[in-house]
């Protein structure tokens, strides 16, 4: 049973995915969102749900893996008053697993300034598309001009794009990956098309994300060809485990992109404990890269200029500590405000 502080917390996350997250590059996402936050009647029915459940993401993608217009919020309402069962019921049985492999792109610049070779370990990796950094070409839009980078391998299929704003970010090399693995709570196998499906209807409809599904599969392409070890758990419980199977004469790279927000603040308190005695659990050289939105930690914040604007980007720390902007799909890349 929800309650009236539920409800408006549910009606204030709805305006706030709306105007900071979705405003801007999905439009149907932005007015169905700002649509559901004026809405009392539907936000009732949200608050209802369990907390995971409450998501934008989830829900509006369950509402079109059933098969919903993309209409304007009023048509979009009607339709899901009609099919509210079938979308909650498969939105209970699915999980939001945004993977979205233009990341790379945001992580490439620290992951190149490490030591090689590197172990990758990617918490939250649904089907491992970002456990293939030294698999994808890159296109970087710098200062200086655009710049290119392929593997030893010669031009991949899978195209990664990004505008940085200092050409020293562009890496000169991708890296030397040894070992790569992945934690999640449910895997997704990239050579299944329904699983790959769902993920593609994970993507926010509009013109910036038409071409993040048809990367999105090709790079499932790339992961199906030499499927990642992905162990099943909660990153919590397994993460330190996982990492001891990691090579000791490789650099241990623990990393995330947008996962840390499905933890409570117990939860996040808790893996960044973890991270910060990881090294001395397991033996081994350890960097933690995060690309988090701002509020995940308190002390990270404080960190952040004020008044910096952070609405479509992460803040990417480095063992905590900012480091750059990073676009939430990887098309950003920002040192900036983080330098000198």
């Amino acid at each position: 049973m929800s309650t009236t502080d539920d409800a408006a917390r549910v009606a204030a996350f709805y305006d706030d995915f709306g105007r900071r997250w979705a405003h801007g590059t999905s439009p149907l996402y932005e007015e169905w969102a700002l649509g559901i936050a004026a809405d009392p009647a539907l936000i009732a029915r949200i608050a209802a749900l369990s907390p995971r459940l409450r998501q934008p993401n989830i829900l509006f993608a369950a509402a079109r893996w059933a098969g919903c217009p993309l209409a304007t919020f009023a048509a979009w309402q009607d339709w899901l008053d009609a099919h509210w069962d079938e979308v909650v019921e498969i939105a209970g049985a699915r999980s939001t697993q945004t993977n979205e492999p233009n990341r790379c792109a945001t992580l490439l610049p620290p992951l190149t300034r490490i030591d090689g070779p590197v172990a990758l370990l990617e918490v939250g990796t649904a089907a491992g598309l970002c456990l293939f950094p030294d698999r994808y070409g890159y296109d970087f839009d710098a200062p200086g001009g655009p710049r290119t980078l392929e593997p030893v391998e010669g031009p991949s299929p899978v195209r990664l794009s990004c505008r940085v704003d200092d050409d020293a970010s562009v890496p000169a090399r991708l890296p030397e990956v040894a070992w790569r693995r992945g934690i999640d709570l449910s895997p997704i196998d990239a050579s299944d098309p329904e699983a790959v499906d769902w993920l593609a209807t994970l993507v926010w409809p509009g013109p910036d994300h038409d071409s993040r599904v048809a990367r999105l599969r090709a790079a499932a392409k790339v992961a199906a060809s030499d499927p990642p070890d992905i162990v099943q758990g909660d990153l919590l419980e397994t993460v330190t485990d996982v990492a001891a199977t990691a090579p000791a004469d490789a650099t241990l790279v623990v990393f995330h992109s947008a996962v840390l927000l499905y933890l409570d603040a117990a939860g996040r308190a808790r893996f960044a404990e973890i991270m910060a005695g990881l090294g001395s659990a397991v033996g081994r050289d350890v960097v933690w890269l995060s690309n988090e939105t701002l509020g995940t930690f308190s002390d990270v914040d404080a960190q952040v200029p004020a008044g910096l604007d952070t609405a479509h980007r992460f803040v990417q720390t480095r063992d905590k500590v900012p480091i750059a902007l990073a676009g939430q799909h990887g098309a950003v890349y920002e040192t900036r405000p983080f330098r000198g």
